[in-house]
């Protein structure tokens, strides 16, 4: 058992560090390295020109403490917890369960012969999903929340204050998602278009840009219709189509989600004017745990009556009582939560 352990932790790790050397060394469209930089560089062009709070910097308050967290959460600390330590415990929870019953959950899962389209679709519902209430536990749960207080540190909202969050929540997180996730059958090469996704709506949603909800729903039409025509996801119907062609069903999944998805955006989507409230200084009273718990999906705030959006909170302050006297900087920060007296 202890051996397999260790091949396991070995495996996905060097595993994952031989898959992130050649996401650096080889630029492509599959590539999520620099899809973390375009997206990144998208949101930021789109603060530029149209700022939301047009008195914030630029460049503002931690922007570089924020940038660097980017890349530490989503590949540096991942190296080892998402696909070292994670293989071990999915490999563990399920031999455990079939030492115990003889059912095998990995090879029975619902998503065995599926359409590999409907993977990346279920994957996100499902984490999404997961992702919701794990959020609600590091609000109620006085030691979580010390780690949270990281990612609520941010005075100054931007688009890369999405990935500034303590390392403790990846691991809180993975413990809890990526058993159900991994048990469905969904990997890391499954999880690209997943992570794309999530990805976007995190960096718009704590953007300090801001948008109507019809061309929110042009904007995720058109990353449909830009997934079709790419090929990901195993959808292959456009593989010969001319660019014409291509351009063609990208506009029309645009349109699609202008008019389908536009009149309903706000109430299925997070968005900044919904998440600002989250970040808020001084909640509602009767909400001393939070609101607005979404990270993709807002329809689970609507769903369990934690949503609230009491007026237009742009300039609202940000952070927690407290917040002055925060560490500001990162080695402080990643060791904030462990002592009794911070």
């Amino acid at each position: 058992m202890l051996s397999q352990i260790v091949n396991d932790f070995i495996n996905g790790t060097t595993g994952y560090a031989s898959y992130l050397f050649h996401e650096i060394i080889h630029p492509s469209w599959h590539n999520y390295f620099y899809w973390l930089i375009l997206v990144s560089a998208f949101f930021f062009g789109l603060e530029i020109a149209k700022p939301w709070r047009q008195g914030q910097p630029t460049f503002r308050k931690d922007f570089w403490l924020d940038f660097f967290y980017m890349f530490f959460n989503f590949f540096l600390f991942s190296l080892i917890i998402y696909n070292g330590i994670s293989m071990v415990v999915v490999h563990l929870f399920n031999d455990t369960i079939l030492g115990m019953t003889g059912f095998d959950l990995q090879a029975s899962n619902p998503l065995n012969g599926q359409p590999m389209w409907l993977i990346p679709l279920i994957g996100f519902v499902v984490r999404d999903f997961v992702q919701w209430w794990v959020h609600r536990l590091l609000h109620r749960v006085s030691w979580l929340w010390e780690f949270h207080k990281v990612h609520h540190s941010v005075e100054q909202m931007g688009f890369a204050a999405h990935l500034r969050y303590h390392w403790m929540e990846t691991i809180v997180y993975r413990t809890l998602e990526y058993i159900p996730l991994a048990l469905l059958g969904i990997g890391l090469y499954d999880f690209f278009v997943i992570h794309i996704f999530a990805l976007a709506i995190g960096h718009y949603n704590h953007s300090n840009f801001q948008v109507s909800g019809r061309v929110a729903g042009a904007s995720v039409g058109g990353f449909v219709g830009f997934i079709s025509v790419m090929g990901l996801a195993d959808i292959h119907f456009a593989d010969h189509y001319s660019l014409l062609q291509k351009s063609g069903v990208l506009l029309g999944a645009g349109l699609a989600g202008y008019f389908l998805l536009g009149p309903v955006m706000k109430k299925l989507f997070n968005s900044p004017e919904m998440h600002i409230w989250h970040h808020a200084y001084d909640l509602p009273e009767d909400r001393k745990y939070g609101i607005n718990f979404g990270i993709s999906l807002a329809i689970w705030d609507y769903i369990f009556g934690t949503a609230e959006i009491p007026h237009n909170g742009r300039d609202i302050k940000l952070g927690f009582p407290g917040v002055e006297n925060f560490p500001s900087d990162f080695i402080h920060q990643a060791f904030y939560g462990f002592s009794k007296e911070q």
